[in-house]
């Protein structure tokens, strides 16, 4: 299998990295209609399309070690979020 799971929802990119997943399962608390933790402990996809899109982006975005990255129709990553410049 890839280390990679990529989907293509919401006119949204989302990847798993699966070498990154530790199995927090934040993504899963967040929207279960969306990710599940396979065998390994390790996020997979089950119907991201059913999930609205801010939510999606939210449960995404949960994820504490990073392993989902999400991308905009003009390939503009909006998760995870970049740190701000301020401060």
């Amino acid at each position: 299998m890839s280390s990679f799971e990529e989907r293509v929802v919401h006119g949204l990119r989302v990847r798993i990295d699966r070498a990154l997943c530790v199995g927090f399962g934040d993504c899963v608390k967040a929207a279960p209609e969306g990710f599940k933790l396979d065998e390994d402990s390790v996020a997979v996809f089950v119907q991201p399309e059913a999930v609205e899109r801010d939510r999606l982006l939210h449960a995404c975005d949960a994820c504490p070690v990073d392993a989902i990255t999400v991308w905009d129709e003009a390939g503009k990553q909006l998760v995870p979020t970049a740190p701000s410049d301020s401060g």
